[in-house]
Parts: C-alpha cells; sequence; structure tokens
C-alpha cells in the first residue's frame, strides 16, 4: 500500500451564522480538504480550518503547502505514517494545519485498507459517547440566555460563554446571568477571551466570576504571555485554560511548569495531526491537566469524525468536545454527525468512518 496521489481542495462552506470573535468574525468556514489515494483505489479524506490567527495559515497557504509537500511523500508505503509525517516536517517547518489535514487523510486510508476505525490505530477505544461543548455568543445577555436555554433543551451537556468582546465588568455580569439561568448543576459551564485581554483586564474579570459555576476560562491573555497567564491563575479561583498558546508538548510543559494553566484545548491544527493530539493528552495525563477537544470554528465533518475519534482514544477527556460541524448551514459528508442526549457517538465503520459526497465538495470548491 503506498500513496499514489495527494489532492489539497479548498472549500468554503456556509455558516448557519457568523460567530462573533474577540478578533474577528467568521461568516464562511475558509477550510482545506485532502484527498488522499493509494494504489489499490482507497481514498482517505482530511481536513483543516484555515486560521491565520492561530497557526498563521491561510486558505491559499494550506494549498500551497500541501501541493509542495505532495510530491515529497508521493509514493511512501502507507502503513508508516510517523515516517510520511516526519518526512513532511523535514522539508516543510511549520504549516501544522495543512499537515494535519494530510495525516488525518492518511489515518482514514490506513484504517480502511486494515478494515479498522481510526481510533484503533490510536490504540483503542476508551469510550463511545462524548459530551457536547457548544459555544455561546450572540452579542447581548438576553440573546445569550436564550441561546444557551435552546441548547440544553436541544441536549448539549456543557457551554462556552465568549467573552473579551466588552469590558471585563460587564463580560463578567454577563457570565454571572448565565449562570443563573441554567438550572442544571451538571451542565459543565466554562468562558473564552480568545486572548481578548491583558493581565490586569484579566484578573478583574475572574474576580467578577469568582462565585459562579464556571470550571475554566480560556486563553484570558495573548498567546505568547505565559507569565501573563499564570499571574492570572494565581488570582482565579476558576482554572485557567491554554489554547491559542498551545503549539508543542514543549508548550504544555511550560505553562505547567509555570502554573499558568490548570488544563488545555487540544486542537489537531496547532499541534500538526491527530498522533500529536493524543500524545499532548497523554502528557495532560501525566501532568494531571484537564483536558477539552476542539474542531476550530468551523471545519465541517471529516475534522469533526477525527476529533471524535481522537475523544474516545484518549486516556481522560474532563472538559467535554467542541465540534464546530453544527454551525455550519451545510457539510460535504453524506450523513452528518448527530448528537443524542448530549453526546455524540463515535463514527462506526472502517477509517474515519464516514462517507464524503464529492457532489459536495465540488459545489463547495473554491479558488484559495
Amino acid at each position: 500500500m503506498h500513496i499514489q496521489r495527494i489532492q489539497p481542495i479548498a472549500i468554503s462552506l456556509p455558516m448557519i451564522k457568523p460567530v462573533k470573535m474577540s478578533f474577528e468574525e467568521i461568516l464562511n468556514a475558509e477550510n482545506l480538504l485532502v484527498r488522499l489515494e493509494i494504489r489499490d483505489g482507497i481514498v482517505g479524506w482530511g481536513e483543516a480550518a484555515s486560521a491565520p490567527t492561530m497557526t498563521g495559515e491561510t486558505h491559499g497557504s494550506m494549498v500551497a503547502a500541501v501541493h509542495y509537500l505532495a510530491d515529497k511523500i508521493t509514493g511512501m508505503p502507507l502503513d508508516d505514517i510517523h515516517a510520511i509525517m516526519k518526512r513532511a516536517g523535514q522539508y516543510l517547518y511549520g504549516n501544522n494545519g495543512a499537515k494535519a489535514a494530510i495525516e488525518m487523510a492518511l489515518l482514514d486510508a490506513l484504517g480502511k485498507a486494515r478494515g479498522k476505525p481510526v481510533y484503533e490505530l490510536l490504540g483503542g477505544a476508551r469510550r463511545s459517547h462524548i459530551p457536547a461543548l457548544r459555544l455561546i455568543g450572540t452579542g447581548s445577555t438576553e440573546g445569550d440566555i436564550a441561546e444557551t436555554r435552546k441548547r440544553l433543551a436541544e441536549g448539549y451537556v456543557a457551554i462556552k460563554i465568549k467573552v473579551g468582546v466588552a469590558s471585563p465588568e460587564a463580560d463578567a455580569e454577563r457570565a454571572r446571568a448565565i449562570c443563573d439561568a441554567i438550572a442544571d448543576d451538571e451542565v459543565l459551564i466554562c468562558a473564552d477571551a480568545n486572548q481578548a485581554w491583558s493581565t490586569e483586564q484579566a484578573i478583574r474579570f475572574v474576580n467578577g466570576i469568582a462565585d459562579t459555576r464556571i470550571e475554566f476560562f480560556e486563553q484570558p491573555v495573548a498567546a505568547h504571555d505565559v507569565a501573563g497567564m499564570a499571574s492570572v491563575a494565581g488570582a482565579s479561583r476558576v482554572k485557567i485554560s491554554i489554547d491559542e498558546g498551545l503549539h508543542s508538548i514543549d508548550d504544555l510543559r511550560r505553562h505547567h511548569a509555570m502554573k499558568a494553566a490548570q488544563g488545555c484545548s487540544l486542537k489537531t491544527i496547532k499541534l500538526g495531526g491527530m498522533q500529536a493530539v493524543y500524545d499532548a493528552a497523554l502528557v495532560c495525563e501525566q501532568l494531571d491537566m484537564k483536558v477539552n477537544l476542539a474542531c476550530k470554528i468551523a471545519e465541517a465533518g471529516v475534522a469533526s469524525a477525527g476529533l471524535l475519534h481522537l475523544a474516545a482514544a484518549i486516556p481522560s477527556l474532563d472538559w467535554g468536545v467542541s465540534l464546530s460541524s453544527p454551525y455550519l448551514a451545510d457539510d460535504i459528508v453524506a450523513q452528518p454527525l448527530r448528537m443524542n442526549a448530549g453526546h455524540f457517538d463515535v463514527p462506526v465503520g472502517h477509517g474515519l468512518g464516514i462517507e464524503v459526497d464529492e457532489a459536495q465538495v465540488r459545489r463547495y470548491t473554491r479558488e484559495a
């Protein structure tokens, strides 16, 4: 089994409604698909979102990166993914989103060739029902409360409140109102500032939510500011989580050593692939750090399926899983992933366990 062809495909998918982040508003999902063929006709698929503020990659740069790497790894044996990705790293520094999409396609193809689900290639399943987390960020307190109640009625067992869009005091007041509106004590509540604040502002926010049910607060300050993260963590009764500041296992260990975070959000596009996320989750287990798994907004059914296979395989999953395909108005898989009783089922079948609708892929293909 050898790689015969690697094809990057730029797609743009419509959102149900725009998603407002602290630094950007996402109107469409600008994603990369990787279609990988091996010589016996098997096709593997991978996906990654473009995230210039997180990985430095644009739609166009990701397509260019896959084109650049394609002839370097075409012809290599499929059953040694570690060697393939090592070679990719020798030829191209960084570009972790593009590499993650390639590796996901490799795992999908290898799983299909061996008749195994991807989670078996990662070490086996520890769970099959994955707790679902939903983002909340409508722009107003009343809207957020209404959205929260809607999502809880749909069955979500965790919510993440987007903050960093107003003053720390105003956002703390909004977060408190949302917490007060949630009657179910079992619902996990967290907040995410996406690097929006200074250390002083972030401390004002954590002081404002100190007596709430919020379990963790994600990336309060700039990604590079580990000392600032440590200051916020030292002042906070709420656990602090890394997101944009985590791009390697060294970053994970550095935050732990500086007491800058008690948990993290793991994404394939930041770490360069599913195996790297699995390895990071093993380190989190050793360091007693909590784990959230997340897709970047808004990855479709391929990347979402990959995340569910990871969620099945990693040692612990304390802070739920944020799939972003539910934010899309359409998808490129034949059967979109469904949630039941607040949990996603891990796709069954070989590889990623999903069928890509190539007509849909053609419909949403765009020039990058």
